[in-house]
């Protein structure tokens, strides 16, 4: 009987703890990067591609031929867009210019610091011109050796923390595995990241990655 009361007591003092509970909440802990699960964020590879191969194609074409008056339409109208000049993304120091600063910046002879270079630490100033050739458009990226809609395709000695700097995204990688010389150490990838904005998906982010020290 002692036993059976307890119960009861318990019982009782537990039930309004569990029903003041929202729906759902004794479901497993959702990870930020579990695809394709309301919520988190993150959409699945194949539909990542579905949403995303247009837009990112086009913004890729204006890369190749440097069409900055065409790139401006696609940089997110609030956040204009940050260059990243390795994999890890630093939202306090990288560089951010919004849409309308674009169609001049090719023109641009304001040497700028963009980060530090791997290895030596040192300031990397450049023009964005020399950026660009050097942390942009360093390979035919047009013409990749694979392509990786919301997935990593190859991981270096850098952090990569494009969720934690880029929430609610979706990236597109364009992957080279070695330079000219066939030297596995020159793998390079430019990674695309896409926010939404009023239902549309803008460019947030351009990831340079390479192999580093």
């Amino acid at each position: 009987m002692l036993i059976q009361t307890v119960v009861l007591v318990l019982t009782l003092l537990l039930a309004p703890v569990a029903s003041s509970l929202p729906p759902g909440s004794y479901s497993k802990t959702l990870s930020l990067d579990e695809p394709g699960v309301e919520g988190t964020g993150t959409v699945s590879p194949d539909e990542a591609k579905k949403i995303i191969t247009k837009q990112a194609e086009t913004v890729l074409t204006a890369l190749k031929h440097q069409d900055m008056n065409e790139l401006q339409q696609y940089i997110h109208p609030e956040k204009g867009v940050r260059f990243s000049p390795y994999a890890t993304v630093d939202v306090k120091h990288d560089l951010v210019f919004k849409a309308e600063q674009l169609p001049g910046l090719l023109q641009d002879k304001i040497v700028y610091t963009w980060g530090t270079y791997d290895g030596s630490g040192a300031p990397i100033q450049l023009t964005f011109p020399d950026y660009y050739k050097r942390f942009i458009y360093d390979r035919d990226y047009a013409q990749p050796e694979k392509i990786g809609y919301n997935e990593l395709v190859r991981q270096g000695n850098s952090v990569i923390n494009l969720r934690e700097a880029y929430p609610h995204s979706i990236f597109v990688e364009y992957h080279f595995s070695r330079d000219a010389d066939q030297n596995e150490m020159g793998w390079s990838s430019l990674r695309l990241v896409f926010q939404k904005h009023a239902d549309t998906w803008y460019l947030v982010g351009i990831v340079h990655d390479q192999w580093t020290i």
